[in-house]
């Protein structure tokens, strides 16, 4: 009986042993927010938020890695000029609304390997019909870091007032390029920019002269209240603005996009 409970004890202290050696339990925490980040919904309630990311309506076709939930996160010199630009807005009858906001490198990693993966085209009929998937580094679109990453760069556009919320995405539905007309192109509640967002193509470029009237006048709109509070855009993208100076110019961060990563922010 001894020698039994010996042996059982071994076999314990072994489990043991190798309970606490094990991946699992050496897992590092994820990576937290610095102070400087904040939950743009607690510096203004009022901007709209479609946060693309956190669902299957992407370039990739499927949730993007580290968007854990559909939280906009910047810091907060960022925040407060999108705070100062909506207060413009909202007394012309419009509201932001924000597609992408801080963006960890992990997703950037996941938009590289699928990249990568030349066999994957599933959404290739509406982000990206007239560009090869192989020339989507050649081209710009894709890139292994992200200004998004340091925490002061925004994708948005405009929503005129009252606006219904955009109905969701059904994985497997007919494709329409994102440079069809608007009626025809996936249904976004916000202004007609002449593209819909993440369009990889050069009629998504802020002043492509291929694009007039209202659609011309929407974008140089939202260039110019953008511009008037600190942002730069980037010329490829009509969508994309960076905050200047930024807190964060050389750093590239990882943690997740959750709530919790602003806890209290």
């Amino acid at each position: 009986m001894r020698t039994a409970l010996r042996a059982l004890a071994a076999t314990a202290a072994a489990l043991l042993a190798v309970t606490a050696l094990s991946p699992a339990a050496q897992a590092r925490p994820e990576p937290e927010a610095p102070e400087e980040f904040v939950a743009l919904r607690s510096v203004d309630p009022t901007i709209i938020q479609e946060m693309r990311y956190t669902t299957a309506h992407t370039f990739l076709g499927e949730r993007v890695d580290g968007y854990r939930q559909p939280v906009c996160i910047l810091t907060r010199p960022a925040a407060r000029a999108l705070h100062l630009a909506q207060k413009r807005l909202l007394r012309q009858g419009y509201s932001l609304k924000v597609y992408d906001c801080y963006r960890p490198q992990r997703a950037v990693d996941h938009f590289v390997r699928w990249a990568k993966d030349l066999d994957d085209q599933s959404m290739k009929g509406e982000f990206y019909p007239r560009v090869d998937k192989d020339r989507l580094f050649e081209d710009g679109y894709i890139a292994e870091k992200s200004g998004h990453s340091r925490g002061s760069t925004v994708d948005l556009t405009l929503v005129r007032l009252p606006a219904l919320p955009t109905r969701p995405y059904r994985p497997g539905e007919r494709l329409a390029p994102c440079f069809a007309p608007k009626g025809e192109r996936f249904p976004d509640n916000s202004v007609d920019m002449g593209t819909g967002y993440d369009c990889f193509d050069t009629l998504s470029h802020t002043d492509d002269p291929r694009i007039q009237g209202l659609q011309r006048a929407n974008r140089q709109f939202l260039k110019r209240t953008l511009t008037e509070v600190g942002f730069v855009n980037l010329p490829e993208e009509w969508w994309h603005f960076t905050f200047r100076p930024e807190p964060f110019p050389d750093t590239y961060f990882d943690f997740p996009v959750h709530r919790r990563s602003v806890a209290g922010r």
